[in-house]
């Protein structure tokens, strides 16, 4: 497919609102300054019974750094609002190959400073923040999770990692095995890497591949799945295994049987259900 061809399907089967939650009492869309002008936010308040501020989620969403949008993740980001709950706030960073690498963590990294400095006006905490994200969005929230801790910057409480790809190039037996056409695989996941990386040099970048970190020590608690049926399945387990020898509190959840991208499937996989109360559950613990 060209790049418009790919954004245009992935706009065609983006997941319907989920009927079955409890829908937050407030959704709206604002601007904040980012590293290239203006950087869209989307905020998820869910109904609260309470005048005390929520913790916060930033959520980044799926598409191989190339397609996604605030619509992509707007399932997702409902559900969690209410089941955590918290204030849920989701990213529209750059794409590439239009915006390369770094333009999408630059963008991530700047909506969490700036939700670190402005989360009152949210009724939000600053000092309970959390981030997350699906496929590539899971690799930004790893990514901003390391830019945070080496740049000095807010301080995250936990990140979900949702079957990311942890390592540009990566030749793992998950990568050559996942070669099915229907599926996402091998062949998807070079094309992507291709686009957002205007120099494959580039790929070494820790912000681009978390797992070439050289330390892993002090960032959030974390929360990685994966999928049986997905080319980032080996290098998912490989980073939730580099944190728990860093001293990280790490919760690893393979799901067997399912592909990439199984959590969208909510509205009719029980299994996809039982991962979503995992999340909620993970960052109930862990933003109090």
């Amino acid at each position: 497919m060209s790049v418009d061809e790919a954004r245009r399907a992935d706009r065609e089967t983006e997941a319907a609102i989920w009927d079955w939650i409890k829908q937050p009492e407030e959704v709206f869309d604002l601007d904040v300054a980012g590293p290239a002008g203006p950087l869209s936010l989307r905020v998820y308040r869910p109904v609260s019974h309470s005048d005390s501020p929520l913790p916060v989620l930033v959520y980044f969403f799926g598409g191989g750094f190339v397609v996604g949008s605030l619509d992509t993740s707007e399932a997702m980001c409902r559900a969690l609002s209410s089941m955590v709950p918290c204030v849920v706030v989701a990213v529209g960073y750059r794409l590439a190959p239009e915006n390369p690498f770094p333009a999408a963590v630059d963008d991530c990294y700047a909506a969490v400073k700036w939700l670190a400095d402005h989360a009152s006006q949210l009724g939000a905490d600053s000092a309970r923040i959390a981030v997350a994200g699906d496929s590539n969005g899971g690799t930004l929230a790893a990514a901003v999770s390391l830019m945070a801790r080496d740049d000095d910057g807010p301080s995250i409480s936990a990140q979900v990692l949702i079957y990311p790809a942890m390592r540009h190039g990566s030749a793992t037996k998950s990568m050559r095995d996942n070669t099915d056409p229907m599926f996402f695989n091998a062949h998807s996941t070079a094309w992507f890497w291709n686009l957002y990386l205007a120099d494959p040099a580039d790929g070494e970048s820790p912000y681009a591949s978390p797992l070439n970190a050289t330390d892993h020590s002090g960032l959030p608690a974390a929360l990685m799945m994966t999928a049986e049926f997905c080319p980032l399945q080996d290098e998912g387990e490989a980073y939730a295994d580099a944190l728990a020898r860093a001293g990280v509190p790490v919760e690893y959840r393979p799901y067997s049987g399912l592909p990439h991208g199984f959590l969208a499937m909510a509205s009719v996989l029980d299994t996809a259900r039982d991962a979503l109360d995992v999340i909620g559950d993970f960052l109930r613990r862990r933003l109090g």
